[in-house]
This record gives structure tokens, sequence and C-alpha cells, in this order.
């Protein structure tokens, strides 16, 4: 069953999610239920718990290596800068320059409660660093410089009016 995207503006987006204590039946559902979510976004590869209004440390992604899910994720350790465009299912239509660390050592557990590590560089590094932006209250509205964010949220504003205030949508760069 997929569950709405929670969009900018709905507080549990800002919000800390909670640490995964055991895994059971109902977290193996929910997970397939994040999945669900994620085959029906609109071009997402990767969904945070908290974007479906769950307080609790999940993400799941689905990338040409298959669908995966961690649990309770730390970046243990990251390295170099990568300035990129980066999108969000919960500020849908929005896409800025971010910048992020080029890789990434992620570890947490896996659904098994087996603990895992996954090294990880460019857009995959990123991903896993976006989504435990979302695990923490983090958007990325919180990673731009304050010029930054004044015009992205003002894009974001004329992007979700309804027509035909509305006009695609464009590139913001990085100031």
């Amino acid at each position: 069953m997929a569950h709405e995207i929670r969009t900018f503006g709905d507080p549990v987006l800002k919000s800390q999610a909670a640490p995964i204590t055991d895994i059971d039946g109902r977290l193996v559902r929910l997970v397939d239920e994040m999945f669900d979510t994620l085959g029906t976004s609109n071009g997402g590869i990767a969904l945070a718990a908290p974007q479906i209004g769950i307080q609790k440390q999940i993400f799941v992604w689905d990338l040409d290596e298959g669908r995966e899910v961690i649990f309770n994720p730390v970046i243990a350790e990251s390295d170099g800068e990568w300035v990129y465009d980066e999108g969000c299912l919960s500020i849908p239509g929005l896409y800025v320059e971010i910048v992020r660390p080029r890789r990434v050592l992620l570890r947490g557990l896996d659904i098994d409660g087996n603990e895992v590590e996954r090294e990880a560089d460019d857009l995959e590094a990123r991903m896993y660093q976006h989504e435990l932006d979302h695990l923490h209250g983090v958007l990325m509205f919180d990673r731009m410089s304050t010029e930054q964010r004044s015009e992205a949220l003002a894009e974001y504003r004329r992007l979700s009016a309804p027509e035909p205030e509305r006009r695609g949508f464009r590139r913001l760069p990085l100031r």
C-alpha cells in the first residue's frame, strides 16, 4: 500500500526520527509500503520514513543494483566536495545546487538486523546524505545560503501555485 508523500511545510519533515530497536513483521511491512510509495513517485530513487509521516530511522532506495533498505544509518566517513543539482520528493519540482561530500561510508542495519557498510561516491553518496538528512529533520533549504534559500522558497511557492501562475521550472544556481 502506497502512502502519501509529505511535502514541505509538514512538521513531521522537521522532526528527529527515532532509532529502530526491533525489526519485526510490522517493520518489514512498512518497508514494503515504502517501496510501493517509492514506485508510485515521480522518478524518485529513495525515500525516508519521515517523508510518509513515520518518525523512524529508515530509508529505502532503488538503484541499478536493486532495492535496498537501511535502519539507523550513520555516515561514518566522508571525503571530498561535490556541487550538484538535488531534488526531493517532499519538495516537488524544485532542483537546486547543494554542496555535499563526494564520498561517504554509510553504516547501519539491514532488514535482518545485521550490521552493514556501504561505500559510495557521487550520486549514490549524495542520495545517502539526502535521505539521512530527512531522518534528522533537515531539508534541502537548510543546506542553502540565505540568498539561495530565498530564491528557492520563492520558486517553490511559484511551482506550488495553481495554474496559471505556474510556468515550468528553472534550475537555481548555487550562491
